[in-house]
């Protein structure tokens, strides 16, 4: 006798231990194909755009190569909405603001040597900054936020998007790296927060700024609110300029 198996779809459960490895896995990744791949192997500074589109038609090997370049930066798109959503949860549960704040600023200026060496490979290049310039560019932008917020009102909103808009300034001024998109999720997460569907379809928009970054809204949602790591949370500031320390001693060596 047979019959029809119901089958019962359970969402998995993902803590915020488990969302950070997986931001961290996806900018590894990114990392590797900038600066392992395109600066290390392909050596792609030394290519115009149209001389790398003939080198890569006379070698197919250049193709793939540069083909598995970008899809590892596509990856790394995933990262961007997942980190934002971190900062809010941080920002809205820290003990300590300024702690919170103070960490971020440090391992933000630790980190811009080992990224300018990565991805430029130079000590100092002021072009662009690291990606915990602008973390630290949002933490500040939550904080005159909640002071908005609190306020209320039609000038409270007002003030708001006067914050917003200062911060994309910033941003832009720094160059920093996820800059814009950042912003704009870091707001969008915070504003909206108790508007589930407002805050996640505005959030999609904002993130396809990365092509990927909309697919990173499925592990956001399975978050469970548990926010107990297995380790330090400093052991994740430290593996962003060491992971570029690494990654761009790898890329020099190929050059």
């Amino acid at each position: 006798m047979t019959g029809r198996r119901n089958v019962v779809w359970k969402t998995p459960e993902i803590t915020s231990f488990g969302l950070k490895m997986f931001a961290c896995a996806a900018m590894l990744l990114q990392t590797i194909g900038i600066t392992v791949v395109q600066n290390g192997i392909i050596h792609l500074g030394s290519y115009t755009q149209e001389g790398l589109s003939k080198a890569m038609e006379a070698d197919s090997t250049l193709m793939m190569q540069a083909g598995i370049g970008s899809v590892l930066q596509l990856i790394g798109g995933l990262a961007v909405p997942v980190f934002a959503f971190l900062l809010v949860e941080g920002f809205l549960n820290t003990s300590s603001y300024r702690n919170y704040l103070l960490g971020m600023v440090i391992f933000a200026l630790l980190s811009e040597i080992p990224y300018d060496y990565a991805v430029s490979q130079k000590l100092i290049d002021w072009s662009s900054q690291n990606a915990l310039v602008t973390m630290s560019i949002c933490l500040l932008m939550l904080y005159f936020l909640r002071m908005c917020k609190e306020r209320g009102g039609a000038a409270g909103n007002l003030m708001q998007a006067v914050i917003v808009l200062c911060a994309i300034a910033w941003v832009t001024v720094f160059r920093s790296a996820y800059g814009l998109c950042m912003v704009l999720l870091v707001a969008d997460f915070y504003i909206f927060y108790t508007k589930n569907v407002l805050k996640t379809i505005l959030g999609v928009i904002a993130s396809l700024l990365y092509v990927t970054g909309p697919l990173s809204f499925y592990p956001i949602w399975c978050y469970n609110g548990v926010r107990k790591d297995k380790f330090s949370k400093y052991v994740f500031y430290a593996f962003y300029p060491l992971h570029l320390l690494v990654l761009g001693l790898i890329a020099n060596l190929l050059l």
